[in-house]
């Protein structure tokens, strides 16, 4: 069995077409159901993010493999496999395993070293498990990716050294925030709960504003904040940090923003914060002056009319509207009204790549987080050669038993006069003298098999004695008992 992964990001593929493919809620949950009952896919995964779409999966063949993920891909996304594949990447086996501890360790995203990809692989498991897509091996491979983000985010701070998404999309929104009136009242609509993360409960208030950067040019602003998700709650903390001073949270499930909204304001005193219903953001409008949206639903959530209407009443301060959402939040045509920002993912992309030479404070900190992954993908090597070889142990041994016990029967036989005490003496010495034979071949086996060339000795075992791991007999626990 070999790991396969199959996806689209940033790197790869326009925003448009990101917009189109990615998944949340039901519809990932029956894409990964499908996936996992397809000939030769074992086990599937899709983490679905604000800038990627990948599908990892355990197959059993790799073009079969390949084929059967890539169209229940095009079938739950309504596009065509033509225009996917010309964007499309595939990893196969070990480089399949770099790629998702890479991703793992934020190396692979926008904003390189951008601890939010934690999460975000961490819920897309749990919505695996939910579905029943993922077993053994992807349970295992997603676990070491989570400890490998960690263990990278832990030695290096490589998430300290550059922004995240939320904080890269508000140094560019203030960019624009900076011409409004002095002394103008404002307020920051941040819709969140991205694809990725809208599922999950929000951030813990305290781990969040531990990592904030120092307040910056969002004193005195009112907030609204549409969506009580993970990506919502760090929106909403961000903002709160850099000197909001009013924060009103939004969302479909009033519980869950009433929960948000009273974290913040034991957080963040003197702030002042309260829940709404969404319904109601559009009523807010034209108090704001940001907006930063990323609710994970499949349909606008701000339409052009009514963003016109609020800035009609707005008196001349601009409107900035961050949208983070794939598929997007905001409609695209308020960038014919005027006083209005957009800025979206694809402006994001753009930022980034003009900051990508401003990397002093990270140059260090990428070369050490690649060691970490190479070294991370060699000892993931290493285990998966001794489990590849685990059978052939254990066919090997099961052979042994089988041998003894014939003997052992004929030897009863031959010999009935022998009192159920010689019997038992004579069993054990046999079974102690077979296990000690076996005993160094099978540990040296294990140690060869994680080398270059492990899987030539585990198949000189194989011709040796003429083993058939596939049919391997499980020794029974009282075989065990009478051994030790």
């Amino acid at each position: 069995m070999s790991v396969l992964a199959v996806g689209l990001s940033h790197r790869s593929s326009p925003v448009a077409l990101l917009e189109r493919v990615a998944m949340s809620g039901e519809t990932r949950l029956k894409a990964m159901s499908d996936m996992a009952g397809a000939p030769s896919v074992n086990e599937a995964l899709i983490v679905s993010t604000c800038n990627r779409v990948e599908v990892y999966a355990e197959v059993s063949s790799f073009h079969p493999g390949l084929a059967a993920i890539t169209e229940i891909l095009a079938w739950n996304t309504g596009v065509s496999l033509a225009e996917l594949t010309g964007h499309l990447y595939v990893h196969y086996d070990e480089r399949a395993v770099q790629h998702l501890f890479s991703v793992a360790c934020g190396l692979d995203s926008m904003v390189v070293g951008e601890g939010q990809i934690l999460g975000q692989v961490r819920n897309s498991m749990k919505d695996a498990q939910h579905a029943g897509s993922i077993g053994r091996v992807l349970n295992d491979l997603g676990q070491r990716a989570l400890r490998v983000g960690k263990r990278a985010h832990t030695e290096t701070h490589l998430d300290q050294a550059g922004a995240d998404m939320v904080g890269l999309g508000l140094a560019v929104a203030e960019r624009h925030l900076a011409a409004r009136p002095a002394g103008a009242a404002g307020a920051v609509v941040a819709a969140a709960g991205c694809p990725a993360g809208a599922m999950a409960a929000p951030m813990a208030t305290e781990d969040i504003a531990a990592a904030l950067p120092e307040p910056r040019a969002l004193t005195g602003m009112r907030v609204l904040v549409l969506g009580a998700g993970s990506m919502s709650a760090l929106s909403a903390n961000t903002v709160a940090r850099q000197g909001a001073g009013t924060v009103v949270v939004a969302n479909r499930t009033f519980e869950r923003a009433a929960r948000l909204a009273e974290c913040l304001t034991e957080a963040y005193e003197p702030i002042s914060s309260r829940a709404i219903p969404i319904e109601q953001a559009a009523d807010v409008l034209a108090e704001t002056d940001l907006v930063i949206s990323c609710t994970g639903a499949q349909d606008l959530v701000l339409g052009a009319e009514d963003v016109a209407a609020a800035a009609a009443r707005r008196g001349g301060r601009p409107l900035v509207l961050l949208d983070l959402a794939l598929p997007r939040d905001v409609d695209e045509a308020v960038r014919a009204v005027p006083g209005v920002h957009l800025v979206d993912i694809e402006d994001l992309r753009r930022a980034a790549a003009e900051g990508a030479d401003d990397t002093s404070g990270r140059i260090g900190a990428l070369s050490v987080v690649r060691d970490i992954v190479e070294e991370e993908v060699g000892e993931y090597r290493t285990v998966r050669r001794v489990e590849q070889v685990a059978p052939t142990v254990v066919a090997l041994r099961s052979k042994a038993q089988r041998v003894v016990d014939t003997e052992l029967t004929r030897l009863h036989g031959r010999l009935p006069e022998l009192d159920d005490r010689s019997r038992d003496e004579v069993g054990r010495t046999i079974r102690r003298v077979v296990d000690k034979l076996l005993h160094q071949p099978t540990v040296r086996v294990k140690e060869l098999a994680a080398g270059p060339d492990g899987g030539s000795y585990e198949a000189a075992l194989r011709e040796l004695f003429d083993l058939d791991p596939h049919t391997a007999d499980v020794v029974p626990p009282e075989a065990a008992k009478e051994r030790n």
